[in-house]
């Protein structure tokens, strides 16, 4: 089961007005959906909200939802930011079952540039994916995809194709589009092939 338990009330109004005074009363309002039920107002703690936001581990994570002595396995799927104060202002959570199939965004991150020869002659990485749509079940979403840069020349691209999944893991998109590339100057590129042909 998840790491991260939130402590919920259920909400008897909903509303800008009612949303407001959730925030005046230092709650952070959301509401809670799927499952084949119907959506459910509901707010936590401020306090409370903003420590699980800040591990890390809430959005597009399995959590542990509890009310009252019922608890209730949901993915955190988006968190509304204030735009001034930058403090959680909204949030929903989607009802689960723990060994339920489901399909969900998952970070990319990058390692070894410094072994990427691209990257060395000055090329740049160009991210076109930030995330990854993946399938897995609730209990094995994983924390990031990685992509390991070893070896790769200017003008190499790395496909979704490409992406080393973790068992159980499948990717939910085409299998050609690109996450990411690396590019130089097109001077670069072209000078780069002309001494390759001149060898």
């Amino acid at each position: 089961m998840a790491d991260i338990v939130l402590n919920v009330e259920v909400r008897e109004q909903t509303g800008t007005g009612a949303a407001r005074t959730v925030r005046r009363s230092g709650k952070v309002p959301g509401v809670l959906y799927g499952g084949g039920k119907d959506p459910v107002a509901i707010s936590v703690p401020a306090n409370e909200f903003r420590k699980a936001l800040y591990t890390g581990k809430l959005l597009g994570h399995l959590v542990t939802l509890k009310y009252g002595d019922e608890t209730q396995p949901v993915i955190a799927k988006a968190v509304d930011m204030h735009p001034v104060t930058d403090q959680p202002h909204h949030f929903d959570l989607y009802r689960v079952d723990e060994h339920q199939q489901i399909k969900i965004e998952v970070p990319v991150h990058f390692k070894n540039h410094d072994a990427a020869p691209g990257l060395k002659k000055g090329g740049t990485l160009s991210t076109d994916l930030h995330s990854v749509l993946v399938s897995c079940t609730a209990d094995h979403i994983p924390e990031e995809i990685v992509v390991d840069l070893t070896g790769l020349e200017m003008g190499d691209a790395v496909h979704v194709s490409d992406l080393q999944l973790p068992k159980g893991v499948t990717a939910a998109m085409k299998a050609e589009m690109v996450v990411a590339s690396i590019g130089g100057h097109s001077a670069d590129v072209e000078a780069e092939g002309d001494a390759e042909a001149e060898a």
